[in-house]
């Protein structure tokens, strides 16, 4: 979700009623050089979680010690990422092919931090070797409080579909809680992934895309209370506040082209909407694209 859960992002859906907010994908060593973008993305709100990656457990430690004085209130480990730059600096979903190197990294912000240490990983490195039952152990005995569990490998990326039930393995092998991941788009998903890894939660990421209202809910889904879908006026007053958002946060020129994405997402289905991607694609002028936004989803 590097790029999406951004500060904008989280203050949206933090509104819409999130009371967990897990920042972007960190990484470590820049995060205790403090540069400029890593420190954009630690920027923390009241229970926000700051997930790190990294290979070395002295500086994974040390940038959770950091990311802790500045107020996050958990610590997430990253060993899920399957993305090729990360996994190619023997981080990410990397570590799910040295337990040695994951268990000291673990070890190392564990001790370093007095706030809870979770972890997140993927069923495996590939189908032949699905090992995260044994690194969810790993990380319980050395003091992890949750695991979360994408349903597929890292050979897979995002390919096929998630295997929600296999991590009933992991289940079955730790009593911490164990949070499913991956194919979470609707509330359907939701019913079906619980029922099928019998986990204690579950993670949305990409299913937000779009629909930041998704997680509201999903929260009262769970919680037994009605659900409801926004109006097109509620939609647009969301869409709006976002793009504001983004364009305080990092300024008008970096804000403009940061918010493409979610412009793109927010309009994805909708009648024309190819066309009126292009055209805000095409903007430099944030009062134009704001108009833009405003006129089509005044009419979707």
């Amino acid at each position: 979700m590097s790029g999406v859960t951004d500060y904008p992002f989280r203050s949206i859906v933090k509104k819409l009623g999130a009371s967990l907010l897990v920042s972007e994908m960190i990484a470590s060593r820049a995060m205790i050089m403090q540069t400029r973008q890593s420190m954009q993305k630690a920027k923390v709100d009241e229970l926000t979680a700051v997930q790190l990656a990294g290979c070395e457990p002295d500086i994974m430690a040390e940038a959770a010690k950091l990311n802790e004085d500045m107020g996050a209130k958990i610590i997430d480990i990253n060993f899920g990422c399957p993305v090729k730059k990360v996994v190619n600096g023997y981080a990410g979903s990397a570590l799910m092919r040295n337990e040695k190197k994951a268990a000291e990294i673990i070890e190392a912000v564990v001790k370093a931090v007095n706030v809870p240490v979770t972890v997140k990983i993927r069923t495996g490195w590939n189908n032949e070797n699905r090992n995260a039952p044994r690194l969810a152990k790993i990380a319980e005995d050395l003091g992890a409080k949750m695991i979360t569990v994408h349903g597929r490998t890292r050979a897979q990326l995002y390919n096929g579909q998630a295997d929600w039930k296999f991590i009933r393995n992991v289940k079955e092998q730790v009593k911490i809680p164990v949070i499913v991941n991956g194919d979470i788009k609707s509330l359907n998903d939701i019913q079906n992934a619980l029922k099928e890894s019998r986990a204690d939660g579950v993670m949305i990421g990409r299913g937000a895309y779009g629909r930041p209202w998704l997680i509201n809910q999903a929260i009262n889904f769970l919680s037994g209370n009605e659900v409801s879908e926004p109006t097109a006026s509620e939609k647009l007053s969301i869409i709006l506040e976002h793009y504001d958002n983004i364009l305080e946060y990092y300024g008008n020129d970096a804000g403009i082209k940061i918010a493409r994405k979610h412009i793109g997402w927010y309009s994805s289905g909708f009648k024309n909407s190819s066309e009126f991607r292009v055209r805000v694609n095409n903007m430099t002028d944030s009062m134009e694209v704001k108009e833009n936004i405003v006129s089509f989803f005044s009419q979707v």
